[in-house]
């Protein structure tokens, strides 16, 4: 037994021995006594075995071996609930069969006073040490396999690998432009809600309520503070990381985090905001609503945000909090499937874009007025046309009349205008109606990232690339761990024939994801800078991590044209001419491997067919380098007039 009070911290959790308590981000969750004891007892031996036999001795003396087994699962059962915890796939505590069990998770243990929130100098905090060695003497003294020993040392690496990758590879200058550059406002993070009904089946729930309460936060106040976007910090989604070092990642000066609880009627909302700096909660609320009430619930929590973090900076509330929607039980449905919609889509792949669209589709059939379910159905039918290279004739009329719907319905919705943006662009190559359309997305809800890192594509396309930067900016600022707005970033360095700059950017990207398929971009870079040998490397990294198929071959053959080795460049050519006689490809493909080859005309005659088939592959003709070779031939330059790109 431990001689002074304690607190013992894992993941989200808090253990404090002094008032017998179990907290999760500072809110406290029930658990019975004898629970209690046995969470004690695995985390003072946190990485090793504890035996039923030891745990019978101290937590159950008296009773029967019956009343011992009941009272002993009752209580790992319990314990498992309110740790969110699964047996068959354990976070936290790992059964060890016929022995007893195990905690799996680094635990820190705090000794001295305690008190609310309490994290700071009063508290003295000791890393348990050693856990995967623990684990392996625990397997050896009583026979547990090595993939047991094994687990425990994984989780303790994948802690600190984490850690390291945020802290150290992320560029020096990102993390400092994420400190200074936030326009004077204060920025938030909504950290990922955590989960508690101890399904992984809800959540898309409790996710789809962090990022509607990222939306929610980003449209009150933008004068007054900026939010960070869903893809940063989804990065903290079950871990350990400690509010001040997430404080000091994203550069924000406020925390929010959350829980979230349902069954089929209700749902119970656990809310803290910290300010970081002191590492102190400025308010704790909890939340017990109808599920039909949920979107009211959600305005009122952001509601409460703006105004505790408006008097901290002495100014008055800017507005009141509004009309309060409820939701009609079959409005609930629609909602609660776009929720779904949203969680697949965030997967950016080809079956998650597929069964979003699934999902979008069901919530405008329970409800046809739903505005944000028409724009998820048109971002998941435009990402799909890019990300399956299928013909825009297949699936952007679709994209298109859905974005004109959700407009229809609600003109306020960023969403939709992003939506909407996208296709005008990539589509009709209106790049005018384009840049409307993201201006009032930026207008209507300033701390949208994807707005601002879209919009800067298209400047890029548009070769204003001084302006390209500066959205990039501010997309970064709000996604700062996002590896899509990094490589995007680079890429507008690339564009501007800034190769340097570029490279270094790329490789930023690729020490924190070496399988980043946008990051190899760097391939082109070192291409224009004669750096051959690094760019057959690096091609080589890139077709291991993709695999082979049409558009590597065609990447392949255009390198090895570029560094002087044409019968391998004709070789690959040949493969994406019979990979296109089964299936037609987009022309982007045709155009690349038929310049690495040197077949300058064939590559134009290709180019033509994606004008012809208004392919997105033409937005990059003003600014890719690539295509160097085409420029000086007249119909290069008269189809840059044709999609409006000659000025």
């Amino acid at each position: 037994m431990p001689q002074q009070a304690c607190q013992y911290r894992f993941g989200p959790f808090e253990l404090r021995t002094a008032t017998r308590e179990l907290y999760k981000h500072g809110v406290r969750l029930k658990l019975r006594p004898q629970a209690y004891q046995v969470l004690v007892m695995l985390l003072e031996r946190a990485g090793e075995g504890v035996t039923r036999e030891e745990l019978q001795t101290r937590v159950w003396p008296a009773n029967t071996f019956v009343d011992f087994e009941h009272g002993l699962n009752t209580a790992i059962k319990e314990l498992r609930r309110v740790l969110s915890d699964s047996a068959a796939e354990p976070r936290y505590i790992e059964t060890l069969p016929k022995l007893g069990y195990r905690v799996i998770v680094a635990v820190e243990v705090g000794t001295g006073a305690v008190g609310d929130g309490a994290k700071g100098s009063g508290v003295a905090l000791a890393i348990v040490e050693s856990v995967s060695t623990n684990a392996e003497t625990a397997g050896m003294e009583s026979g547990i396999s090595g993939r047991w020993r094994w687990k425990a040392a994984v989780v303790i690496g994948a802690l600190v690998v984490m850690g390291m990758v945020a802290a150290v590879k992320w560029p020096r200058a990102q993390r400092q432009s994420q400190k200074a550059a936030t326009n004077g406002r204060m920025m938030l993070a909504v950290l990922p809600f955590e989960n508690l009904t101890g399904e992984e089946g809800q959540d898309y729930f409790s996710d789809g309520l962090t990022e509607e309460m990222i939306a929610q936060l980003g449209r009150l106040n933008p004068q007054e503070f900026g939010v960070i976007a869903r893809t940063s910090v989804m990065h903290y989604k079950h871990t350990a990381f400690q509010t001040e070092q997430i404080g000091n990642e994203l550069g924000v000066q406020y925390v929010l985090e959350g829980s979230v609880r349902r069954d089929a009627v209700k749902v119970r909302i656990n809310a803290q905001l910290i300010k970081v700096g002191s590492q102190t909660p400025l308010w704790a609320r909890e939340y017990d609503r109808e599920l039909t009430n949920l979107l009211a619930v959600q305005a009122e929590i952001a509601h409460e945000i703006s105004d505790e973090i408006q008097l901290t900076l002495g100014a008055q509330k800017l507005r009141p909090p509004g009309h309060k929607p409820t939701l009609t039980p079959q409005a609930y449905q629609a909602y609660d499937l776009y929720l779904k919609g949203l969680f697949f889509w965030n997967k950016r792949s080809l079956p998650g874009f597929q069964q979003a669209i699934e999902y979008f589709q069901q919530a405008i059939a329970k409800d046809a007025k739903y505005a944000p379910a028409y724009a998820g159905l048109a971002n998941s039918y435009t990402l799909l046309t890019a990300y399956s290279m299928a013909p825009t004739s297949k699936y952007m009329p679709r994209a298109r009349a859905a974005a004109l719907r959700a407009l229809e319905l609600d003109d306020s919705l960023p969403e939709a205008h992003v939506a909407l943006a996208l296709i005008v662009e990539n589509y009709d190559w209106d790049w005018n109606a384009a840049e409307k359309e993201y201006r009032r997305a930026i207008e209507l809800n300033p701390n949208y990232a994807t707005a601002h890192h879209w919009y800067a594509e298209l400047l890029t396309w548009r070769g204003r690339f001084e302006e390209a930067l500066r959205e990039s900016d501010s997309a970064r600022r709000l996604d700062p761990l996002s590896l899509i707005i990094a490589s995007d970033h680079a890429g507008i360095f690339y564009y501007s024939r800034k190769y340097d700059q570029a490279i270094e950017q790329f490789n930023a990207v690729l020490e924190m994801d070496p399988n980043f398929p946008r990051a190899y971009q760097v391939i082109d870079a070192y291409l224009e800078k004669g750096l051959f040998a690094e760019a057959l490397v690096d091609m080589e990294k890139w077709r291991r991590t993709t695999g082979d198929g049409p558009m590597i071959w065609a990447k392949m053959a255009y390198v090895y044209g570029r560094s002087g080795q044409k019968e391998r460049a004709r070789s690959q050519l040949e493969k994406v001419e019979a990979a296109n006689r089964k299936q037609p490809l987009d022309p982007t493909a045709l155009v690349l491997a038929n310049i690495g080859a040197g077949n300058n005309e064939v590559a134009l005659s290709w180019l033509e067919k994606g004008h012809f088939q208004h392919s997105n592959s033409l937005t990059a003709l003003k600014v890719e380098p690539a295509y160097d070779p085409l420029r000086g031939d007249p119909r290069f330059q008269e189809l840059l007039r044709r999609v409006g790109l000659a000025q």
